[in-house]
């Protein structure tokens, strides 16, 4: 005996359905966010008048990297940082650089890592200006990979940049920290594609 038009008919949707809740799931399971960045400190001592240290070259710096991921790992290769002596890309000049070695980061969880490097002073002088304050670029880069369950991700490219303003004793003005940000528009969830041929797969059955 044929089966009813309509039986066919609920059975296709019911698979339909069940195809699109299935698609979601893998989008909402796999989709990923990457790390927020930000400078929570910057120091140059030589800056600082009151202390009347001209000849020292040390900055002293703190960088704050978030994992805005609840359920998701994000592993880091090594973590560039580079300082420039102005927020201008096409006429800064490179001060200095440090390396953070890298690490695994837990879900939704924060790292501070502090450290100093010793920085092109010349420049830097050069960079004051005339009311004691100064503008400086720091650029982060590196690479990463999620975590998700007891599958890594493949890695790509982290960059971030932002400007910091100091004051004539040489801390960073904004008590806050400055969150560095990519001069590329920013990246959508790594497995969206996942959800978007699952979709059509959907709309073609």
């Amino acid at each position: 005996m044929t089966e009813p038009a309509g039986g066919c008919c609920r059975c296709c949707c019911s698979f339909i359905f069940t195809l699109g809740l299935t698609s979601l799931f893998m989008w909402l399971s796999l989709r990923t966010n990457d790390p927020n960045c930000s400078v929570q400190n910057f120091y140059l001592p030589a800056l600082n008048k009151t202390l009347k240290t001209p000849r020292n070259n040390t900055l002293i710096f703190m960088v704050q990297l978030d994992n805005t991921n609840k359920d998701k790992g994000v592993y880091y290769d090594n973590v560039s940082l580079t300082f420039y002596d102005s927020p201008n890309k096409s006429q800064s000049h490179l001060i200095g650089n440090y390396t953070i070695p890298g690490f695994y980061q837990g879900h939704h969880k924060k790292a501070k890592k502090s450290g100093d490097t010793e920085v092109n002073m010349t420049l830097v002088s050069l960079a004051v200006a005339p009311n004691g304050t100064a503008e400086f670029r720091v650029d982060l880069a590196t690479a990463v990979r999620f975590k998700i369950l007891w599958w890594k991700t493949k890695k790509h490219r982290l960059i971030r940049r932002g400007s910091v303003l100091v004051d004539d004793k040489g801390a960073k003005v904004n008590p806050k920290g400055i969150k560095l940000r990519s001069g590329a528009p920013e990246r959508g969830s790594y497995c969206a594609q996942v959800g978007v041929l699952v979709s059509l797969l959907v709309l073609l059955t």
